[in-house]
């Protein structure tokens, strides 16, 4: 209890100063701050007790895909496949130990892509993704690096030329390989951009920095829209061509309020594309807690001629609704509230979920 109470008291002492720091990317980022909740429905419980971190979901023709946050119980350590009733019927093992398998996506030829890039103490050297074609029994690792240093990230994506595209969990920054994944080579990521979320009042239970943690993305089932979500909501994007990095760094976004979840890091589309699906992480919740697929109605899509034109320097910076700019915040913020939202967002969650890495 003492630890999560100081991890809370970091992060709270750290929100005032860093939220503002953490939504300074540039591109429009256009969205109610406010939103109305719209009441979730339960879809399905998921029992057994092998999925209590779920951390990656998508949902397939037959149910669902997940896997577990760097779960250290090996029973835990699967690609678990689960019917429409959130039943597990088929498990995938990995060849080898993953370090911290924080997210899922399913590519258009049906293969499962998993996302090996947590990185809560930024210590790797490498980060990876695991594919497994239709049929596989055995996923296959591909290893990739980064051009300037470690970064945690829980989110990841494929684009329409059927490359990872890696999000960052504190800053929204946008990696891909720079050239094709090979097995039994490292592949430099180069940075391709920066997504910008617009500020948020929902509630969560992280607070402020809740609001701004990437903690996970999917794609729509016909490709023309993705989604980014935080602890706090969900913040849907258009797609054109393909190209999901113009998408999250020039367009604007619908937003999704997912209130008071107790640790929501998945979510994905439903196989219609008209709602999200989300499930929790239920570790530290109370015991006979049972993971909860819930369902969240999208908002209604308004057809635009054109997308805003971003922002120039004095542009009005999503934040705090004063109009003062994004230069005025980055010298008021600046590297220490990156630095602090790092600190602190890491603290409580590792608080929340204690346990060895």
């Amino acid at each position: 209890m003492r630890r999560r109470d100081n991890g809370t008291r970091r992060l709270r002492a750290a929100g005032a100063v860093v939220v503002l720091a953490a939504t300074t990317a540039p591109g429009p980022a256009v969205a109610d701050p406010t939103p109305t909740p719209v009441p979730a429905t339960p879809v399905c419980e998921v029992r057994g007790g092998r999925l209590s971190e779920i951390s990656g979901m998508v949902a397939t023709d037959g149910g669902f895909v997940m896997v577990n946050d760097g779960a250290d119980d090996e029973a835990r350590r699967r690609i678990f496949f689960l019917d429409q009733r959130c039943s597990v019927v088929r498990t995938v093992a990995y060849p080898s130990r993953p370090r911290d398998t924080e997210d899922l996506t399913v590519g258009a030829d049906g293969t499962v892509w998993v996302a090996d890039t947590g990185d809560n103490d930024r210590s790797r050297q490498t980060i990876a993704v695991w594919k497994l074609p239709p049929g596989a029994d055995r996923p296959v690792l591909y290893r990739m690096a980064y051009p300037d240093g470690p970064h945690d990230a829980e989110a990841l994506l494929v684009t329409g030329d059927d490359r990872p595209l890696v999000v960052t969990k504190y800053s929204a920054t946008l990696y891909a390989p720079s050239a094709l994944l090979r097995p039994g080579t490292t592949a430099r990521l180069e940075k391709v951009g920066q997504a910008r979320l617009p500020a948020s009042r929902t509630s969560n239970p992280f607070g402020a920095l809740g609001r701004t943690a990437v903690t996970g993305a999917a794609t729509a089932p016909d490709g023309r829209r993705v989604v980014l979500r935080t602890y706090a909501d969900a913040y849907e994007f258009d797609v054109s061509d393909g190209d999901v990095v113009s998408a999250l760094t020039g367009g604007a976004s619908r937003v999704v309020a997912l209130p008071d979840e107790p640790q929501g890091e998945s979510v994905t589309y439903s196989r219609d594309g008209q709602s999200l699906l989300t499930v929790s992480e239920t570790a530290d919740q109370p015991p006979g807690t049972l993971p909860t697929v819930l369902r969240y109605p999208l908002p209604a899509v308004v057809a635009s001629p054109t997308s805003p034109a971003a922002p120039g320097p004095t542009s009005r910076a999503a934040g705090d609704g004063t109009g003062r700019s994004v230069g005025t915040y980055l010298v008021a913020a600046g590297a220490l509230g990156l630095t602090l939202i790092a600190v602190g967002l890491v603290a409580l969650v590792r608080a929340r979920r204690p346990r060895s890495r």
